[in-house]
């Protein structure tokens, strides 16, 4: 479903069970940046009333994951620690067009978001599959149906509103040019490092 190119090693579950609290943190900002990465979208492209209705009902569920990972956070006696940059979605961003029109633009954004959901979902099923902590487990397996829901939501937008562009041949593009990406992280304790 999600046509991702490599999958996560499973070793990489071993890195983030080294250091829980950093993964947890990388995670609730992942969550944050999400919910504004859907605001920003809204604000951008307010004429379209369906995207504005389902982005914010994204953005608002992104912020309940941050919420519920700091809830966690807190009961392990952990502290959220500072916002962490993302040189995954940095570099995911370089791909995006800055130059089109407005549609090839806001179809750019939507599938740039759907690669980030889509990696993010394989992320967590990796870790719900493999790390020992029980309650992460399940924790993660939640999640993991969560951001296929948001892949879909992204994807399925792209396809709308780009009728006039081959919205597939940008996607494949897109999925290509990831998986050159991800093949220089999976090394450090954060959700997409």
């Amino acid at each position: 479903m999600l046509h991702l190119k490599l999958e996560t090693d499973p070793r990489w579950v071993n890195i983030v069970e080294s250091n829980i609290e950093e993964i947890l943190t990388d995670h609730a900002w992942c969550e944050q940046k999400a919910a504004t990465n859907a605001i920003t979208i809204i604000t951008n492209n307010s004429e379209y009333p369906e995207l504005v209705t389902e982005l914010l009902e994204l953005a608002k569920e992104e912020l309940e994951h941050f919420q519920m990972v700091h809830n966690i956070i807190k009961a392990r006696g952990y502290t959220l620690g500072r916002e962490r940059k993302d040189s995954y979605v940095n570099e995911l961003f370089k791909f995006m067009n800055k130059g089109g029109n407005r549609t090839q633009s806001l179809v750019d954004r939507l599938l740039f978001s759907a690669m980030i959901e889509a990696r993010s979902c394989e992320r967590f099923k990796t870790l719900s599959e493999n790390i020992k902590d029980k309650a992460l487990a399940s924790f993660y397996r939640t999640l993991m149906i969560s951001e296929a829901g948001h892949y879909t939501t992204f994807i399925t937008f792209a396809r709308k509103y780009g009728k006039d562009i081959n919205v597939d041949k940008r996607w494949k593009e897109l999925v290509d040019f990831e998986a050159e990406v991800i093949k220089r992280y999976g090394k450090s304790e954060t959700i997409h490092g």
